[in-house]
């Protein structure tokens, strides 16, 4: 039986946040490794420099972006707070100007001014600023920023992403690491952007030549600088 509890089951926007989080998390792992990785195998004849700059890049990435996502999210959810202490303030200090804001939006969404009006004061009635947070400053439950649930999917989507082209690393040929190392991200790409689409309920070929257009421009740019350089270690 379908209820307001069991609607939104069937929606994906519930899974926006922490999909955002792993799907950048994932992809920035393949591409900086990738290309890192290109990068010094660009300018180098054995395999260690490789696997160094590689493991280094791993290890500094994933908190690099698990740092990063906690610190962005987290600015978010204080600016979000700093919204609701002023609303409550408002709310107590202006309760008839608030009341008609209120009314103001619901009129501009479609209702008759009596019927905004009448909405406004019901919801006011029953919990005035959950209508004030939802309707006016557009902060609910599903959108509400999450700084730990950001940070780790982040810093474990990066770990994951970048230890698949570490793999290739330590297995493909030397000579033509930069190609095997291209070749498999490519793939690696695309079976995240499928992965990603799927789960978030968008189109699969969008997703998938949005990721692998940006992923070969930032590997033969690092490939380019390694070729320019040409030290070789």
């Amino acid at each position: 039986m379908l209820t307001l509890e069991n609607y939104l089951d069937n929606h994906y926007i519930h899974r926006s946040n922490w999909l955002r989080a792993a799907v950048l998390g994932a992809n920035d792992g393949i591409i900086s490794i990738s290309s890192l990785a290109i990068g010094v195998a660009a300018a180098s004849t054995t395999r260690e420099p490789i696997i160094l700059a590689t493991v280094a890049g791993l290890v500094a990435g994933a908190l690099s972006m698990a740092a990063g996502e906690y610190v962005s999210v987290s600015s978010q959810t204080d600016t979000e707070k700093a919204d609701i202490q002023r609303e409550m303030a408002e709310l107590k200090e202006m309760p008839e100007e608030e009341l008609q804001i209120l009314a103001q939006i619901y009129e501009k969404r479609g209702l008759k001014k009596e019927t905004a009006l009448q909405v406004a004061i019901e919801l006011t009635e029953k919990d005035a600023l959950a209508a004030h947070m939802i309707d006016e400053l557009g902060i609910n439950e599903i959108t509400q920023a999450n700084p730990i649930q950001a940070a780790l999917t982040s810093g474990a989507a990066f770990t994951v992403g970048g230890v698949l082209p570490l793999l290739v690393i330590l297995f493909a040929p030397v000579k033509s690491m930069e190609y095997w190392l291209y070749g498999f991200s490519i793939v690696f790409l695309i079976i995240l952007g499928t992965m990603a689409a799927k789960t978030g309920g968008s189109s699969i070929p969008k997703a998938i030549l949005r990721i692998t257009i940006w992923g070969t421009i930032a590997m033969l740019l690092s490939a380019l600088v390694g070729y320019l350089f040409g030290v070789k270690v």
